[in-house]
């Protein structure tokens, strides 16, 4: 098995392509070993690499999130991980762990009379900016849509990128002006 690596723009993850689909449908983020050890054996593995602390798995890609550890270090215990995940036979998930992850992200927010509104800003979203974003180990979920004001929840290697905040501001908040002129601003939220 060849497991490709490449750079994101955030310094503090790597994306990692095993050459197989790893989640068939939406995403997972994980972002502590509990959660992680409830919901999926590849995520709850990485985890016990020294220096992880987050996971992003994507239709054909995982991202690792590191502290102050030094990938040089890391790499091969990462590496070795996933492959013996996929060798092992087990499921990236736990059966029925992200059931569900198909419908509206818990939380979603906006008033009753936007929903074409929304409806737009969500299929730009999908169309156009997570496959973008996806090509860089992150995602970015619509929250909700008040006063003009697009809430995003970025996920993976988009979190805490320092390049995040010129990716909305200038990429999506741009896009979203041109296509929904009822769109003042995008902010992001956790």
């Amino acid at each position: 098995m060849f497991i490709q690596t490449e750079a994101t723009p955030n310094p503090a993850t790597l994306k990692f392509l095993p050459g197989k689909i790893v989640l068939e449908s939406g995403t997972a983020e994980f972002r502590d070993e509990t959660e992680a050890r409830a919901a999926s054996p590849l995520a709850a593995r990485l985890f016990g690499v020294p220096g992880v602390t987050g996971v992003f798995l994507g239709y054909d890609f995982i991202t690792v999130t590191k502290d102050s550890a030094d990938w040089q270090h890391m790499k091969p215990a990462i590496l070795g991980n996933i492959m013996e995940h996929f060798m092992s036979g087990q499921p990236v998930v736990a059966s029925g762990a992200l059931a569900g992850s198909d419908q509206p992200e818990e939380g979603e927010f906006f008033n009753e009379g936007d929903e074409t509104i929304v409806a737009t800003i969500k299929e730009l979203l999908d169309t156009r900016v997570r496959p973008a974003v996806a090509q860089d180990g992150g995602d970015i979920t619509f929250k909700g849509f008040r006063d003009g004001v697009v809430y995003l929840n970025m996920k993976g290697a988009c979190s805490g990128c320092p390049s995040s905040t010129a990716t909305l501001k200038h990429g999506v908040q741009n896009l979203l002006r041109h296509f929904v002129p009822e769109v003042q601003e995008v902010e992001a939220v956790m």
